[in-house]
């Protein structure tokens, strides 16, 4: 099984979870989440592959969700609108993601990353 991790090199809670995987001997390939921002169609597939609201996937504690005022925007858009910002920005991203074919965990629950054993 293939494991995508998506993180931010630079992010405390990345680094742990990239440790987790390599103490837990779970292979993965890296994708950094700025350089290489996941697409609308990825965005879109992981989502809908989560069961998980899309607001899940926003990075609530972030600087650029709270310069962008996104608490008080978010609930007026669109899917589509939500998704195409997601995707304009990974800093707007929750990370780290861990995405393969069974499961997508956003963010690092070490409890939820268990299962992956």
């Amino acid at each position: 099984m293939k494991n995508l991790f998506v993180w931010y090199p630079k992010c405390s809670t990345c680094q742990k979870a990239k440790k987790w995987l390599e103490a837990n001997d779970i292979s993965f390939e890296e994708q950094h989440i700025v350089e290489e921002t996941p697409s609308k169609e990825e965005l879109e597939k992981w989502i809908r592959q989560s069961g998980l609201e899309i607001k899940k996937f926003f990075n609530t504690s972030g600087l650029k969700y709270k310069e962008l005022n996104l608490k008080e925007k978010l609930p007026n858009m669109s899917d589509t609108e939500k998704i195409e910002l997601l995707a304009s920005n990974g800093m707007l991203i929750k990370r780290p993601l861990l995405i393969n074919d069974k499961v997508i965990l956003v963010g690092f629950k070490e409890k939820e990353w268990e299962n992956l054993k």
